[in-house]
């Protein structure tokens, strides 16, 4: 006797739930509801949800003096800024003025 009622419980329970499925109540809204539309472009520096963006804010470049001046800057040097400091990129060797010489430096 408790098989039976046993049984019936589980029937009108799965006759309860194909139910649901079939009126659609049980699976009430699809994934497209649940995720909104981005609004973040990739790679816009302006966008605060932009990983490209962030990166570019936040890497920093360490320019490391060495124990090698110079009197003279070779022939053909540019001037630039590196992270706010003015130095000097003569090929691939860069150079940061230091009183009336030059320090080679390196930027990592």
């Amino acid at each position: 006797m408790k098989m039976r009622k046993l049984h019936r419980k589980a029937l009108s329970v799965v006759i309860a739930c194909l139910a649901m499925l079939a009126a659609g109540d049980l699976i009430p809204m699809q994934f497209g509801s649940f995720v909104s539309e981005a609004q973040a472009i990739v790679g816009r520096p302006l966008t605060p949800g932009s990983v490209a963006g962030v990166a570019r804010r936040t890497t920093r470049r360490v320019i490391r003096r060495s124990s090698v001046y110079v009197a003279a800057l070779p022939a053909g040097c540019v001037r630039t800024s590196v992270s706010g400091a003015v130095v000097w990129r003569c090929g691939g060797a860069y150079y940061q003025p230091y009183g009336d010489r030059y320090v080679v430096v390196y930027i990592d």
